[in-house]
């Protein structure tokens, strides 16, 4: 399988957070799925430390965020241009760019996303909780 991981459901992975489902844990775990992290999550993380709402035991998240990508086995996902002009598209259910461009990535790249947010289960795109 292939999946898409929303930032939320990478950041608890790697925390080893409760609020991670039964059924998101299994399929990340399995270390048998092609895994994938939106660049778009990498930028909401650096925006969300330099913010301060998102802490990290080091001071260079690329270097964390690129070996928590290979200790897993997640790839990453670029933004292409054709994903960027797509969100416009898109039915105002989210207001979150991030998000709002998650789900033209799944949609585009034909990815499940693996995310506990039920707003973006209102676009069609399949998500997996």
């Amino acid at each position: 399988m292939r999946a898409l991981l929303d930032t939320h459901v990478f950041l608890w992975w790697i925390t080893d957070d409760p609020r991670l489902s039964p059924r998101a844990r299994q399929l990340i775990g399995t270390g048998t799925n092609d895994l994938f992290l939106s660049a778009a999550s990498g930028w909401e993380m650096a925006i969300k430390a330099g913010l301060g709402r998102l802490k990290f035991e080091t001071n260079q998240l690329h270097l964390f965020v690129a070996e928590q990508l290979r200790l897993n086995a997640v790839t990453s996902l670029p933004v292409q241009m054709s994903h960027a002009l797509q969100v416009h598209s898109l039915a105002p259910h989210h207001r979150d760019p991030f998000d709002r461009l998650l789900v033209v990535q799944a949609q585009m790249e034909d990815l499940p996303i693996i995310t506990a947010d039920a707003m973006i289960g209102r676009y069609p795109v399949t998500t997996i909780w």
